[in-house]
C-alpha cells in the first residue's frame, strides 16, 4: 500500500494553505493585524494599511514613519495591476553646491542632510482612499494600540539600540529619551512603549474625525495634518533649527521642509514588465532597482536552468553572474525618469541580453562590466572596499539594520497579502529607522536617510537634484502566470533584496519547490558591485553563501574564481511570499533571524 507520509522535503514551518485569505510578514504582531482586519470584513488594502503601520511600531530599526514605501497591487475590480510610488523626492534645498559647500563628498549616510519626503503616510492613505473600504480609525488603531501599551522589543532591534547608544547619549538625547528608557538599553522582550508616536498618530486621527462627512474626507483630513499640518511643521522646525551629527563626523542641519512635504503627493504608474516562460514578472520602474530582477531573468532565459539542483554550483555561479552584469547596468543607468531618459526598454530587450549573456563563462567574473547604450548612462566610480566592510560605528550606520553577528546588513520590512476575492499587494516600507537620525520630540520619530542613494557627481542619472527621486532599493514584486495574478513576494535586504528575489523565483519555476522550500532552501549574495548605502563601496569578486550550502559546491565555486566567503546557516534573506490558484490561498515567510517572523492563514 501507499505511504500517506508526506514526501516533501523539510521545512522550518509548513506553507500555509486556505481559501481565506494570507497574510505573510517580517513581524508576527503585523501579520496578526492583517489578519484581524481581513476577518473584520476588510480587502488586502485594508490589511495592508493596517499591517504597515503596525510594523512601523514594532519594527522600529528597520522602517518608521519618516521613510518610504513601493507597493505593488493587483485590484480584482480594476482587473490590472499597479505600483503606488511612495518614494519622496529630494527637497528644493538639496542641491550639488549646498552639499559640498558643507565640506561634503557624499551624502551622508545618516542625519538630516540624507532626508528625503517621508513618502510612507501619504501613501497608506492613497491606498486606502482608492482601493480600500475601511476608515482611518480601523487601520491605525492597532499601531496607536501597540505604541502606547507596548510590545515585546526583538533581539535585533536592542542589538541596533547598542550600536548606536553612545551616539545616542553624546549627540542624539531626543532618540535616547525615547531607545534608552530608564538610561539603559533594552533587554530583549522588553515591552517597549513609544508613547509620543502612539500620540501623533492619535491626534491625526482625531483630526480626521473632527469634521463632517464619510470616509472620503477623514481621510483628507488626516493627509493634511500630516503634510500641511502639525507634522509637516515639527519636521520643518526640527531641520531649520538642529545641527544634527552624522557618519560624516560633523554635525549639519536639514535642508527639508513644510513646503516640500506640501508639494508632493505619491503617483500611480504601470509596472515595468519581463515575460519568462508562462510567467510575467511585475516590477517598480527605474526609480528602483526592481527591474535588475527583470534584467537577471533576461539574461538567465538563455540557460538550461530546468532540472539543475538549487544548491549546486552550475545554478548558483549562473545567477551570480547575470546578476553581476544586470546591477552593473543598475548602476550606470538608473535614475528618476522625469529627470532622465533611461533606456530601460532596451536593457530588458533581447537583442541587448543576448549579447550581455556572451560575458558569462565558466568561470567568475572580476570585473565591473556595464553595458554601452549609446547616448546613455554616466560614469560610476567604483570605490572599493578591503577585506570586510566595517561594522556600524559610533556615528550610525549608512544602512538599517546590523546582523547577530556585528556586520553591516541591509534590512527592512515586507509584505504580501491576498485577501479571498484575490485583491493582491506586495510592498516593502523602508527608511526612517531608529539610528537613521534623532527622534523629533513632538513626533516620536525620525527622518528618512534614502538620499545617500544620491551621488555628488554632474551628469549621472543617479545625481542629486531638487525634486529627484533617489533610486531605492525596496523591491516588491509580483507575477502572473499564463496571464492570471499569481504571485506576491518580496525581501528586506538593501542590495541584496534583488538577489534573493531573483533567487526564490528560480527555485520555484525551475526546481519545483514551494512557497516555503523555495524560502528555507540555503541562499547567497554577491557584493561585487556598488552598495547603495553610504559609503558605496565594493568587493569584486565576493560570493557570500549561507553555511548550508554544501561544502562541494562551495570549493567548485572557488575553482571558478569566486571569493567564497561563508556566513551562518541562516543568515540570508527575510523573504515572505504569498500565491493565488483559483480559490487557494497560500503563504509563507522567513525563518531565518529572531523576529518571529509568521504568516498568516
Amino acid at each position: 500500500m501507499a505511504s500517506i507520509v508526506n514526501p516533501d522535503p523539510f521545512t522550518t514551518r509548513p506553507e500555509i494553505e486556505g481559501t481565506f485569505g494570507v497574510v505573510a510578514s517580517t513581524h508576527w504582531i503585523a501579520t496578526a493585524v492583517g489578519m484581524a482586519i481581513l476577518e473584520k470584513g476588510g480587502n488586502a488594502f485594508d490589511a495592508g494599511v493596517a499591517t504597515a503601520f503596525t510594523l512601523q511600531v514594532v519594527e522600529p530599526h528597520l522602517n518608521g514613519p519618516g521613510g518610504d514605501v513601493p507597493v505593488i497591487v493587483h485590484d480584482v475590480k480594476r482587473g490590472r495591476t499597479e505600483v503606488i510610488c511612495g518614494q519622496g523626492p529630494a527637497p528644493a534645498r538639496a542641491t550639488i553646491a549646498h552639499y559640498k559647500s558643507e565640506g561634503l563628498d557624499m551624502v551622508p549616510g545618516t542625519g538630516l542632510l540624507a532626508a528625503c519626503v517621508p513618502g510612507t503616510f501619504e501613501s497608506w492613505m492613497m491606498l486606502l482612499r482608492d482601493y480600500g473600504t475601511m476608515r482611518v480609525r480601523d487601520v491605525l488603531e492597532p499601531a496607536i494600540s501597540y505604541a502606547r501599551d507596548g510590545y515585546p522589543l526583538v533581539e535585533r532591534a536592542c542589538a541596533t539600540i547598542q550600536t548606536v547608544e553612545q551616539l545616542f547619549r553624546k549627540h542624539w538625547p531626543t532618540s535616547a529619551a525615547v531607545y534608552l528608557p530608564n538610561g539603559e538599553v533594552p533587554k530583549p522582550g522588553t515591552i517597549f512603549t513609544n508613547k509620543t508616536l502612539a500620540g501623533t498618530y492619535a491626534r491625526i486621527l482625531s483630526e480626521a474625525e473632527s469634521g463632517g462627512g464619510g470616509r472620503d474626507a477623514e481621510i483628507e483630513r488626516a493627509r493634511k495634518a500630516w503634510s500641511q499640518g502639525f507634522v509637516a511643521e515639527a519636521i520643518d522646525k526640527f531641520c531649520r533649527t538642529q545641527e544634527v551629527m552624522d557618519v560624516s563626523g560633523s554635525p549639519h542641519r536639514g535642508v527639508l521642509s513644510a513646503d516640500d512635504m506640501a508639494r508632493w503627493q505619491p503617483t500611480v504608474e504601470a509596472p515595468l514588465t519581463y515575460d519568462y516562460g508562462r510567467y510575467t514578472v511585475c516590477k517598480a520602474g527605474v526609480w528602483s532597482q526592481g527591474p535588475v530582477t527583470l534584467q537577471q531573468l533576461a539574461l538567465l532565459k538563455g540557460f538550461a536552468l530546468d532540472g539543475l539542483d538549487p544548491t549546486g554550483p552550475e545554478f548558483i555561479h549562473l545567477q551570480i553572474e547575470c546578476a553581476k552584469l544586470a546591477f552593473a547596468d543598475r548602476e550606470k543607468f538608473y535614475g528618476d525618469p522625469k529627470f532622465s531618459d533611461i533606456p530601460i526598454a532596451t536593457l530588458l530587450s533581447d537583442a541587448y541580453n543576448d549579447e550581455r549573456r556572451k560575458l558569462v563563462t565558466d568561470r567568475a567574473s572580476l570585473d565591473f562590466r556595464p553595458g554601452t547604450v549609446e547616448g546613455f548612462g554616466g560614469v560610476v566610480k567604483l570605490r572599493r572596499a578591503e577585506g570586510q566592510r566595517e561594522a556600524v560605528g559610533a556615528l550610525g550606520a549608512g544602512e538599517p539594520t546590523v546582523g547577530r553577528f556585528g556586520e553591516v546588513r541591509g534590512d527592512t520590512v515586507h509584505f504580501d497579502i491576498i485577501d479571498k476575492a484575490g485583491n493582491m499587494v506586495s510592498s516593502t516600507p523602508s527608511g526612517g529607522w531608529l539610528q537613521s537620525s534623532p527622534v523629533i520630540p513632538e513626533l516620536g520619530f525620525c527622518l528618512g536617510s534614502r538620499a545617500q542613494m544620491f551621488w555628488l557627481e554632474e551628469n549621472h542619472p543617479g545625481s542629486l537634484a531638487p525634486g529627484k527621486r533617489p533610486r531605492t532599493t525596496l523591491s516588491p514584486t509580483m507575477a502572473l502566470r499564463d496571464g492570471e495574478p499569481y504571485l506576491a513576494w518580496g525581501s528586506p535586504g538593501g542590495d541584496q533584496q534583488d538577489q534573493w528575489i531573483t533567487q526564490f523565483f528560480l527555485r520555484h519555476v525551475h526546481c519545483n519547490l514551494n512557497l516555503q522550500e523555495s524560502i528555507d532552501a540555503p541562499a547567497w549574495h554577491s557584493e561585487h558591485f556598488p552598495i547603495s548605502f553610504w559609503p558605496r563601496t565594493a568587493r569584486p569578486g565576493v560570493l557570500v553563501v549561507e553555511n548550508r550550502v554544501p561544502k562541494a559546491t562551495i570549493e567548485n565555486l572557488r575553482e571558478r574564481g569566486h571569493i567564497v566567503e561563508v556566513g551562518p546557516d541562516w543568515s540570508e534573506g527575510r523573504l515572505t511570499a504569498a500565491s493565488r490558484v483559483g480559490v487557494r490561498r497560500r503563504a509563507a515567510a522567513n525563518p531565518r533571524g529572531m523576529q518571529g517572523y509568521a504568516a498568516g492563514r
